[in-house]
């Protein structure tokens, strides 16, 4: 098997407002609001009603501005916590398939295929399919174009286990595993490369790749994590047997998904296990081939840039197509602190 190369909430308005006094007073002054701009009493000499509604108004405004400063507080430190509980959450996810991949490196291609296979079932004119764990299912994985996917699938649910062990928003869906899986996998063919530029050096590998490679273009890929698990199988003939299909009929399907040649090409990692022999394959198309060129040299300089960025780029959309992400996804409400068992 050859080895991959490169890689909100508003008050109620009823409980804003003040009961009325018993005793309220004839006059109404504000240090903030003048109500008075010219004779306005009447021959009782008290306020017009149209100018005492006014005045309640605009002082039930402010009021409201006042309280609607403090709730929008509250709501931001709601989001910075949940954000950081999704952030923790990733983090050890990240741990945990690091560490997983990293002692099983032939599974790299297999991962990466899953990755794609569950995610180009989408369908745009149905709106159904896409990355949403579905290939679980035994009668999925089973199908012709899954071959030789079943021992990735397996590795991912070993790590499933571990990460669902310690996590206090609720297990991982299908759908995120898989995808950030295949994040993981690309993570770690990049710094591999940078690693083989420094003739085998783990440690200048690692400075290279962190000086240098594309760690910080992952932030809207980190931000897509919430997506839902199918409750089935996504129907068959969606994904093709990408060993046996012709260029054109891998063109025509990521046409379908709303990608083209470049895509193709910065994707030839995820078709199968032997990239080399995929990238001959697509180079034959004069379409794709200034693109498999563009790649390969690439991945030829310190950096790659161009080449890591196109594919996480890709990978981003790829990883949520037809998804609906839930973004409160993962978090929990936090502890209170019991104070009666303070000893102070």
């Amino acid at each position: 098997m050859g080895m991959v190369s490169f890689i909100s909430t508003v008050p109620s308005l009823v409980s804003l407002v003040p009961s009325p006094s018993t005793s309220a007073p004839r006059y109404i002054h504000s240090s903030t609001i003048n109500c008075k701009t010219e004779a306005e009493y009447d021959h009782e000499d008290r306020f017009s009603r149209r100018r005492v509604l006014h005045c309640f108004g605009a002082t039930i405004g402010i009021d409201l501005v006042a309280r609607s400063s403090s709730l929008i507080e509250v709501a931001n430190a709601a989001d910075l916590i949940q954000r950081r509980q999704r952030s923790e959450f990733q983090s050890k996810i990240k741990d945990v398939f690091f560490t997983a991949i990293k002692g099983n490196q032939n599974l790299i291609p297999s991962i990466l295929t899953l990755a794609l296979n569950d995610a180009v079932t989408y369908d745009k004119a149905t709106k159904s399919g896409g990355p949403n764990g579905s290939i679980r299912f035994s009668s999925e994985i089973s199908r012709p174009e899954n071959k030789n996917l079943a021992a990735a699938l397996s590795l991912l649910e070993d790590a499933k286990k571990e990460i669902d062990s310690s996590s206090k928003g609720g297990p991982i869906s299908y759908a995120d595993l898989i995808q950030f899986a295949a994040q993981s996998a690309v993570k770690s063919t990049f710094l591999a490369s940078a690693i083989r530029k420094c003739g085998g050096n783990e440690e200048k590998g690692s400075l290279l790749y962190t000086a240098y490679g594309s760690t910080g273009q992952w932030a809207l890929f980190d931000k897509q994590f919430g997506r839902s698990d199918a409750e089935g199988p996504d129907p068959e003939g969606r994904v093709p047997q990408w060993e046996k299909s012709s260029v054109q009929e891998m063109k025509n399907k990521f046409s379908a998904l709303g990608f083209g040649p470049r895509q193709l090409a910065v994707l030839s990692a995820f078709l199968g296990p032997d990239q080399s022999a995929t990238e001959a394959l697509l180079a034959s198309d004069p379409e794709v081939f200034p693109w498999v060129q563009k790649y390969q040299r690439s991945r030829e300089t310190v950096s790659q840039t161009d080449y890591e960025v196109d594919l996480i780029t890709t990978l981003t959309k790829l990883s949520s197509l037809g998804q609906q992400i839930n973004y409160e996804a993962y978090t929990y409400p936090r502890e209170k602190v019991d104070f009666s068992k303070l000893k102070l």
